[in-house]
């Protein structure tokens, strides 16, 4: 069925000309004529499930592009499967949309669906589409991994190094940026961050490298409150420098804007869907080697002490380790 963008919303129209694309042809599927599908994986691995939901004014504004609201869902579970070394297979897709909500809206984000889950290698399973006052998509994500592959939050070991791959701050400066225009940078910095807020990218670094980790999380809820989940009040960290957490770029634009960025601020914001790991100190080439060849940035920021909390270099115990709430 070819779409025009003045036709009027149907379930018809949305399942047939834009969601079918997304089902890439697999057999359990039922080309979405089935009220329910079926998952096939290869033996000896297990299903990872994760599910995410994504609201309007709160984990994205009207204005957004329909693409960043697109890349947010499908970012988020995506760093949720590689936090418990799984590589993404398949998932189902719940839309409730409001009156606001047009073709054109639907054809460009289900457009920047299909190119994710080509980037990716999943496909659509099936889902549900109602209609809300408010905009609100959600998504469950079905993974695969070998048993003894399967990453826990908090098997963490005193002695254990704490890594962090790529940088910090980048998606909470494009916030900034987007909601208080006296930042001072330059037009090129702005649209990097802005982007590093719109369409954040998942570190897919927990499936390759889950044989030589201990215990994995994903940064979406802050540093350090994510970095807590693993510590699980049994032992403590001993953050190096926490300049190493944030790119250079953004410690000078920090300098710049001393009175509205903090580097305190960025460790108790999410979204950067980066993840926070711990290994034994002897994998520590492997490592390196595993980030040098999936052109992953790993930075070694601490290690796992005897105690509770966090401290600094100077083992000083870092105080107000605030992270996101959606109840706060």
């Amino acid at each position: 069925m070819k779409i025009k963008l003045s036709d009027q919303l149907s379930e018809k129209i949305i399942i047939n000309s834009l969601l079918k694309k997304l089902s890439f042809n697999k057999k359990g599927t039922f080309n979405f004529e089935n009220d329910a599908a079926y998952l096939s994986l290869a033996k000896n691995y297990k299903t990872i499930v994760t599910t995410d939901s994504i609201t309007e004014n709160i984990d994205f504004f009207y204005n957004d592009p329909p693409e960043s609201v697109a890349h947010k869902l499908v970012c988020v579970n995506l760093s949720d499967l590689s936090a418990m070394g799984s590589a993404p297979v398949a998932y189902t897709l719940n839309l409730s949309l409001n009156a606001k909500i047009n073709i054109n809206w639907l054809n460009r984000f289900t457009n920047r669906l299909f190119k994710l889950q080509k980037q990716y290698n999943f496909y659509l399973l099936g889902g549900d589409i109602s209609k809300s006052y408010e905009l609100t998509l959600s998504a469950n994500f079905f993974g695969k991994a070998k048993l003894k592959d399967i990453l826990s939050q908090n098997k963490c070991s005193i002695g254990n190094d704490i890594w962090i791959t790529g940088n910090l701050g980048n998606s909470y400066l494009g916030y900034k940026i987007l909601t208080n225009s006296k930042i001072k940078l330059s037009n090129k910095d702005a649209e990097y961050y802005k982007n590093s807020y719109l369409y954040p990218n998942p570190c897919m670094f927990g499936s390759c490298a889950s044989m030589f980790i201990s215990a994995a999380t994903d940064i979406s809820d802050g540093f350090y409150g994510d970095l807590n989940k693993i510590l699980n009040n049994k032992v403590a960290a001993k953050l190096n420098k926490k300049d190493f957490l944030i790119s250079k770029n953004l410690r000078n634009i920090i300098s710049t804007n001393k009175s509205k960025i903090s580097i305190e601020d960025i460790l108790s914001w999410g979204d950067d869907y980066q993840l926070v790991f711990t290994a034994n100190k002897k994998f520590r080439n492997q490592i390196n080697n595993l980030g040098k060849k999936n052109n992953i940035k790993l930075t070694n920021i601490g290690a796992i002490i005897k105690g509770k909390g966090i401290y600094d270099d100077s083992m000083n115990v870092i105080k107000n380790l605030s992270s996101y709430d959606h109840f706060s």
